[in-house]
């Protein structure tokens, strides 16, 4: 008995949608702790 193949969208595949939002998270990220340890730098010398 074959088995039916089965044709997905990546959407479909994923069960929900990718919004762009990670590279605004980590871009944010990572400037709110180069400014923490520019910061603490600036503080302890």
């Amino acid at each position: 008995m074959p088995e039916e193949q089965v044709n997905l969208t990546t959407e479909e595949a994923r069960a929900g949608a990718t919004p762009h939002m990670t590279r605004y998270i980590l871009t944010i990220s990572l400037l709110l702790v180069v400014i923490a340890f520019a910061l603490v730098y600036l503080l302890t010398r």
